[in-house]
């Protein structure tokens, strides 16, 4: 560990080997590191599929989150700080808390940074950095496809639809692959207003297999065939928002910002 014995954690659910997808994560994961340049680094995944199938298809290993901050502890760190690449406050994120609770006693300290959308200025934020990425014209209607989260509380997709129209950037629409509100809103307004051609983008980090399947795939629930039946021309763009440097600095500050998790002074 050296002499600083501080450490930071990036975690990811994780994404598949060889993916676009992959190297975004690396990405995204080598500029917060980069802000922090006295701590050593460690990743972590929490899908433990995903984790085997890296293990066994590449010989690649990495931890999960328990792993890892056994590693850290049993190499000497005393400060961690632990920035995931989530995007919500939703069930991920919420078992990540309660792992890391766990290991409360093990350090001098140890911090959570917030996911990507935490708050109101995370999604003014992310507002402008879509409305710069997507400058849709008159008869263009872009489409954002959200994860979606079984979590209530802190209402993402509302609040971000309603930033939009604060915004004037009235040619977005948000919809999500599971859970509320669904495809459903989307659909409405493409019959409503009847664009001519429609952007269809992730609101993803990256081009996982929501992305390459449930929006632009071939199958015919694709988000890109529902819309395509519906008369408008479909654009898919691919890139996820890990791929957006202005992203990047936004998960560097919440790391910057990370809060202690049941800190206590070690004797």
């Amino acid at each position: 560990m050296g002499n600083a014995k501080k450490a930071l954690l990036t975690v990811s659910f994780g994404t598949s080997y060889g993916t676009e997808g992959f190297r975004t994560l690396e990405t995204v994961r080598d500029y917060i590191r980069a802000a922090f340049p006295d701590r050593e680094c460690m990743d972590a995944w929490t899908s433990r599929v995903l984790r085997k199938k890296l293990l066994d298809g590449e010989g690649i290993e990495i931890p999960s989150v328990t792993e890892a901050l056994e590693r850290l502890r049993d190499q000497g760190a005393e400060d961690v700080t632990v920035q995931p690449t989530h995007l919500l406050r939703g069930e991920e994120f919420q078992r990540l808390e309660q792992e890391i609770v766990q290991f409360s006693d093990c350090f001098r300290s140890i911090a959570l940074g917030a996911p990507l959308l935490s708050d109101e200025d995370d999604i003014r934020k992310i507002a402008g950095i879509l409305e710069k990425e997507y400058p849709v014209t008159e008869g263009e209607l872009l489409v954002l496809m959200g994860h979606g989260s079984a979590v209530g509380g802190f209402p993402v997709y509302e609040l971000l639809q309603k930033q939009f129209e604060a915004d004037g950037f009235t040619g977005a629409c948000v919809g999500t692959v599971e859970f509320e509100p669904g495809i459903g809103p989307v659909l409405e307004r493409i019959r409503k207003e009847v664009p001519r051609r429609v952007h269809l983008a992730p609101l993803l980090l990256s081009d996982g297999g929501h992305v390459l399947s449930d929006m632009s795939g071939d199958g015919p629930g694709s988000w890109k065939n529902q819309i395509l039946r519906e008369g408008a021309e479909v654009i898919c763009h691919l890139r996820g928002l890990g791929e957006m440097e202005d992203v990047r600095v936004m998960y560097a500050e919440h790391a910057a910002k990370a809060e202690p998790v049941g800190r206590k002074e070690l004797k």
